[in-house]
């Protein structure tokens, strides 16, 4: 496989590992985003008040309004989160 193909990959297991622990397998609970983050971008989530605005992020990214974020919502999330990072370290001139 090739680097994008495994990078895919890697995203589909990471929420496939997360969601369905309080719900549904095919979303993520507010307890399950929080977890996620915890864990897989603790960098982003240092702060009491980081924690406190995974609320917020949900609430931003469940695009339907059910209360949890599908796979779909959570990818523009991922996808939005990596364009920040890219943005930064062009301005910083890191990798």
């Amino acid at each position: 496989m090739t680097e994008l193909e495994t990078a895919m990959g890697m995203i589909i297991n990471v929420f496939a590992r997360y969601a369905g622990v309080e719900g549904s397998k095919q979303s993520l609970t507010k307890g399950e985003l929080k977890v996620l983050m915890e864990k897989e971008l603790p960098g982003f989530l240092q702060t009491k008040r980081d924690r406190d605005a995974v609320d917020k992020l949900l609430k931003d990214l469940d695009a339907n309004g059910d209360a949890e974020v599908e796979f779909s919502e959570f990818i523009v999330f991922v996808a939005a989160l990596t364009a920040a990072c890219h943005n930064y370290f062009e301005r910083t001139g890191s990798p």
